[in-house]
């Protein structure tokens, strides 16, 4: 499970794991969306591009960093709504081999008028394996309070399983 409203700090931060960006992944994007830009997709033509090289599509690069946040399992069944972008800066190609992380700190906590919701933003930078962001931004995620409003989440065990329910009564129908 992961992190409810109440288990977050502004100031706090947190490291992915990494991934290489490989021709697949872009060919494979390319694919997806339909932006056959030759800058990315042909060899020949990107080589005559100030990158000297095919480079990753923007809004890859902004998919793999939102992919990189969710494999914290910060979010796994906590998170309700992703509620928006801000501020989102490309500043350095993403290129074929390159390996990206991305660095994450929580900027803004809000409570909701809902009892069960509250929202936080993060800021994140997708940063290269030579140190440099390539991308960074702000995402704003709705996600789950604790049922008791202001106490920490208890925590959770990997595979903890729920109290059984009590045994139905006898003669009772279905």
């Amino acid at each position: 499970m992961g992190l409810y409203y109440e288990d977050l700090k502004i100031g706090d931060q947190l490291t992915t794991a990494a991934r290489t960006i490989g021709e697949y992944e872009i060919s494979s994007f390319a694919g997806l969306t339909g932006d056959y830009n030759p800058v990315h997709t042909d060899s020949e033509y990107a080589r005559s591009t100030p990158f000297g090289s095919i480079i990753a599509h923007g809004a890859l690069g902004f998919a793999i960093a939102v992919g990189l946040m969710n494999r914290t399992g910060t979010l796994d069944g906590t998170a309700l709504a992703f509620l928006g972008v801000r501020d989102w800066r490309f500043t350095a190609p993403i290129l074929v081999g390159d390996t990206v992380h991305a660095e994450l700190e929580v900027t803004e906590l809000r409570e909701t008028r809902r009892p069960d919701a509250g929202i936080v933003t993060r800021t994140v930078a997708l940063v290269n394996q030579r140190g440099e962001t390539v991308q960074s931004g702000s995402l704003t995620i709705m996600i789950r309070r604790t049922a008791d409003r202001g106490q920490a989440a208890a925590p959770r065990l990997p595979g903890q399983i729920p109290p059984a329910a009590p045994p139905p009564t006898p003669g009772a129908p279905y």
